[in-house]
C-alpha cells in the first residue's frame, strides 16, 4: 500500500493552479487561502477560482499566439469577474446565447471583442446581437443567412463567419467531437454545403463575410488534427478566390485544446501548436497564393479549467458489494461530466493528516441516480469519514456551467481568491430562488 498524499512538491501538485501550497500536512492553500477555511466560511460544495491563474493563462496564450486574436470560450465557464479579468488581459470572447452575450456586455466587455455561434441560434440570439454591436456572427446553417440578413435591415451591416466542418475526428469523446460530417454543427466541405452558403452569403450586402470558422472538438491532446484542418480551410479559400475572387482575412480554428485531470494524463501542448499551426497556415496560404489571414483561436477549459477548485464534504462511507463509496454533499447537479462523458478526476483529503494507507473508493455523489459519480476507482485514505473535506482539481470548465437544478438541492458558489483574500463572485443559488421561480398552482 501507498500512501495517499504526495510530498509536497512541484510534482505532487501539477494538476492544481501555479499558488497551491502545502504549509502544513494535510492542509492545501490556493492564492494564499486555506481551502478549508474557504470551505468553513462558505460551506459546500463551492468552487474556487484562482483569478491570477486565470490571468497568467491568459497571458500564455496572448504570448503563443502574438499576431492572433484569442478569444475566450464562455461556455466553459462565465461570471461578471471572468468577463472582466479576460477582456483586462486582451483576449476578445466567444459566445452562444443571448444571456452570455449581455452579461458579458452589461459588465462591460466591449462588444465589438466578441463573436456569436451556435448551430440553433434563436431570433432573441440574434436580435440582441444586433442591438448591443457584436463583432461578428458566425453563421451555422443556411436558414441563419435569410434570417440574419432580414434582422440587419437594407441599410444595416453586420460581419459574419461560416462554421464549416472539415471532415476531422478528434476530441476526448465521441460526444465532444464535432469535427466530422455526422453532427449537428457547421457545414459541410465534402458536400458543398459551406460553398453554397458562402455563395448566398455574398448575395447579401449588408453581410460582410470575414472568415471561415471551425471546431473540431473538445480535450483534443495532439497537433496535427488542427494543422490538418489548416490545410482543408485554406483549400476551401483557394476555391472561393478562384470562384469569386474572394480573399478572406480571417481563419478561426476554435478551440478544444486538452488539459490533464489526473496525474499522467496528456495534454495539448500550446507552444508546439502555435508553432506548427503558424507554419502550416502559412505554407498552405503560400501554395495557394493567397496571403495570411488573421488566425483566431478560442480557448474555454484550457484557461479557467486548471484555475478552479470544488470542494466536497463527505456525508457516508458505505461498503458493500465489494466496494467502498465516498458520498459527498455535491454531484452531477454541479459537475455531470462523469455521468455525460465518463470522465475520471483526483480527489485529495485536506484539512487533516491521514492516519491511514490509501485504500481504493468511488467518490459519488448525493443524487438519485446511479451514474451520480464523481471520481470512480480512486484512492483516498482509508479512514476516510463523514465530515472530511475534499478537493478535487481541475474543477474550473464545464462544472458549474452546466449545472443543473435537480433533486431541486440549489447550485453552488463561486468564490475567488488572490493575494491571500476570498472574495464570492457567484452566490450559493438558495431555497427561495427556486421557490420564487414555481408561481403557479
Amino acid at each position: 500500500m501507498t500512501t495517499v498524499h504526495e510530498p509536497t512538491t512541484a510534482s505532487g501538485l501539477l494538476l492544481w493552479p501555479a499558488s497551491t501550497a502545502e504549509p502544513s500536512h494535510g492542509g492545501l492553500t490556493v492564492g494564499g487561502v486555506p481551502l478549508a477555511e474557504i470551505a468553513d466560511r462558505f460551506g459546500t460544495p463551492v468552487y474556487v477560482l484562482d483569478e491570477a491563474e486565470v490571468r497568467d493563462r491568459c497571458r500564455t496564450y496572448r504570448n503563443a499566439f502574438p499576431d492572433a486574436e484569442v478569444l475566450y470560450a464562455a461556455k466553459a465557464f462565465l461570471c461578471r469577474a471572468m468577463a472582466h479579468w479576460t477582456a483586462e488581459e486582451g483576449l476578445g470572447l466567444d459566445v452562444c446565447s443571448a444571456g452570455e452575450l449581455e452579461l458579458a456586455v452589461t459588465t462591460g466587455f466591449p462588444p465589438e471583442r466578441i463573436v456569436l455561434h451556435g448551430n440553433a441560434k434563436s431570433p432573441h440570439d440574434l436580435d440582441t446581437a444586433l442591438r448591443l454591436g457584436v463583432g461578428r456572427i458566425v453563421i451555422d446553417s443556411p436558414a441563419e443567412i435569410a434570417r440574419l440578413a432580414a434582422a440587419v435591415g437594407p441599410d444595416g451591416h453586420q460581419k459574419v463567419m461560416v462554421r464549416v466542418v472539415p471532415a476531422i475526428a478528434a476530441g476526448g469523446h465521441e460526444k465532444i467531437r464535432t469535427g466530422t460530417d455526422d453532427q449537428k454543427f457547421g457545414l459541410s466541405i465534402a458536400d458543398g454545403y459551406a460553398q453554397h452558403a458562402i455563395t448566398r452569403i455574398l448575395d447579401q450586402p449588408q453581410l460582410e463575410l470575414t472568415g471561415l470558422h471551425c471546431h473540431l472538438g473538445s480535450q483534443i491532446t495532439s497537433v496535427k488534427p488542427y494543422l490538418v484542418a489548416v490545410r482543408r480551410l485554406v483549400g476551401l479559400m483557394a476555391r472561393l478566390h478562384e470562384q469569386h475572387g474572394l480573399v478572406l482575412p480571417e481563419l478561426d480554428l476554435g478551440g478544444g485544446h486538452g488539459i490533464a485531470y489526473r496525474p499522467g494524463e496528456e495534454a495539448l501542448d500550446l507552444t508546439a501548436l502555435a508553432r506548427g499551426v503558424r507554419t502550416e497556415l502559412a505554407d498552405a496560404c503560400a501554395t495557394a497564393g493567397l496571403p495570411v489571414p488573421r488566425l483566431i483561436i478560442e480557448p474555454g477549459r484550457a484557461i479557467a479549467g486548471p484555475a478552479g477548485t470544488a470542494l466536497y464534504r463527505v456525508l457516508a462511507v458505505k461498503r458493500t458489494g465489494g466496494h467502498v463509496f465516498v458520498a459527498v454533499d455535491g454531484g452531477m447537479s454541479d459537475n455531470p461530466r462523469p455521468a455525460l462523458y465518463g470522465v475520471h478526476y483526483a480527489p485529495r483529503l485536506i484539512g487533516r493528516h491521514p492516519t491511514a494507507d490509501a485504500a481504493r473508493v468511488t467518490v459519488v455523489g448525493r443524487h438519485c441516480e446511479a451514474g451520480d459519480v464523481l471520481a470512480a476507482d480512486t484512492q483516498l485514505p482509508a479512514d476516510v469519514h463523514p465530515g472530511d473535506l475534499l478537493a478535487v482539481p481541475v474543477a474550473g470548465a464545464y462544472h458549474l456551467s452546466m449545472a443543473s437544478g435537480y433533486n431541486l438541492v440549489g447550485r453552488p458558489p463561486v468564490v475567488a481568491v488572490r493575494d491571500g483574500l476570498a472574495r464570492l463572485l457567484v452566490r450559493r443559488e438558495s431555497l427561495e430562488d427556486i421557490r420564487s421561480r414555481d408561481v403557479g398552482l
